[in-house]
């Protein structure tokens, strides 16, 4: 399992390609092939494992590291305050940016977290943090929250995926020690699949080539017993559910109506893509927006992302609300760390990871409401410090998954989250 530090906000290609597509699809050395797949791959054992909570999560990351100041914890009349305006929500005492109309409008449904205090103000190794919990360094690799949250919410009877990131910007950490049946499928920026998932051949010729690979598979396992041979067979299996599902990324119809709401951008698109991913059961969609590290130009570079992200946020918030599905769908904006609150001579603000800000909403989350603050300048956390560790505790409290779940990777045991982590409790209902 290859860890991807090389993304985030310094993005070389989103190694969307053939390649990318088959490590999603195929085995291990091993041979403990594949998945993220519905039950398609999954023993009994685990099928028996994994608990259908019926909850999903959305998650909306920030490649680059998103400002604090200029978005939910606002400092006007500040030296560290900057250029942008607070604007009045509809709760009384949440501010946010002038430029958030649109989520204004929705504070009710958001629990601000402003204390956030992380360890590694750098993109790739902050990235890792915030998307598992543990230290980078550490021997062997851990889940993302992603693959954790298919583990245990995914529904073992559908076709799709139970774990897909849209756009690879913010990192590909993999399932680590719960195998490959939980690695993310990933797709493009504005969540079209690749074109050469589309079928060939005939469904009659596809299932008398599957019927001749069955075949020839087990005369070959006969004669070298031991080898895992239903790994190819599962891969193979898999490749045919993704070219039955594949419709469900085509949201193309939709899209020119929806459009004009989400901003016709590759990132309203690909929230739009992500909710009616949700719809169709899948447990959880990851969604980046780089080029939040904004070391020069804040200002103007900012307005320009916030413009993007505004009406897509919203519009996600309110889609998900109308249809009903916003009670057990956390949506999560977050990043790797946040920014400094003083503007350097470039007019620019650095990685800053002492005290900055992710948003939760749905799923059980107790809108309207802050948790946490930082100081007046906003150089350090005043009240509740929230760690990594509580965070990644928080989210899968909030999708009723047991944040302290051990696992085993051989006879060692390992947790979801470190020990001591705990769940902000004020924030769940």
């Amino acid at each position: 399992m290859i860890t991807n530090f090389q993304a985030g906000m310094c993005n070389t290609g989103h190694h969307l390609n053939r390649r990318s597509l088959m490590k999603g699809l195929l085995t291990t050395a091993g041979g403990m092939a594949v998945a993220n797949w519905g039950a398609l791959t999954h023993s009994q054992s685990i099928a028996a494992e994994a608990k259908r909570s019926g909850k999903r999560c959305i998650m909306l990351y920030m490649g680059g590291g998103v400002s604090q100041i200029d978005t939910f914890d606002m400092k006007p009349g500040r030296p560290t305050g900057g250029e942008f305006r607070p604007v009045q929500t509809k709760v009384p005492g949440i501010h946010v940016c002038e430029f958030l109309p649109n989520i204004a409008r929705h504070a009710d449904k958001l629990g601000i977290i402003r204390s956030m205090r992380t360890k590694t103000p750098d993109h790739g190794p902050g990235g890792y943090y915030m998307h598992t919990g543990y230290h980078p360094n550490e021997k062997f690799p851990h889940p993302e929250v992603g693959a954790m949250v298919a583990k245990y919410c995914e529904n073992p009877e559908s076709d799709l995926p139970s774990f897909v990131k849209i756009g690879s910007g913010s990192g590909v950490y993999g399932a680590g020690y719960l195998g490959p049946q939980y690695e993310p499928f990933v797709v493009a920026e504005d969540g079209k699949v690749p074109s050469f998932v589309n079928p060939s051949l005939s469904p009659e010729i596809q299932g008398r080539r599957g019927e001749l690979l069955s075949f020839m598979e087990q005369r070959f396992a006969e004669q070298r017993p031991g080898e895992p041979f239903a790994a190819h067979r599962s891969a193979e299996l898999r490749t045919i559910r993704l070219m039955r599902a594949r419709q469900t990324f085509d949201v193309g119809a939709e899209w020119e109506k929806a459009k004009d709401r989400y901003g016709d951008s590759k990132f309203g698109r690909g929230c739009f893509t992500a909710m009616k991913l949700v719809e169709a059961g899948v447990s959880f969609v990851e969604v980046g927006h780089d080029g939040h590290d904004t070391h020069m130009d804040n200002f103007p570079i900012s307005k320009a992302l916030y413009s993007t992200l505004d009406p897509a946020w919203g519009s996600l918030l309110e889609d998900l609300t109308q249809r009903g599905l916003l009670q057990d769908t956390l949506v999560v904006w977050t990043s790797e760390f946040g920014r400094t609150p003083a503007i350097n001579v470039r007019a620019g603000r650095d990685h800053f990871g002492r005290a900055w800000t992710v948003v939760l909403a749905g799923g059980g989350i107790k809108g309207g409401q802050h948790y946490g603050s930082s100081d007046r300048d906003g150089f350090e956390v005043a009240e509740n410090p929230v760690s990594e560790a509580d965070y990644l505790a928080t989210i899968y409290k909030t999708m009723g998954v047991d944040h302290r779940a051990q696992h085993f990777l051989g006879a060692r045991p390992i947790w979801a989250t470190p020990e001591g982590s705990k769940p902000i409790m004020e924030l769940i209902g």
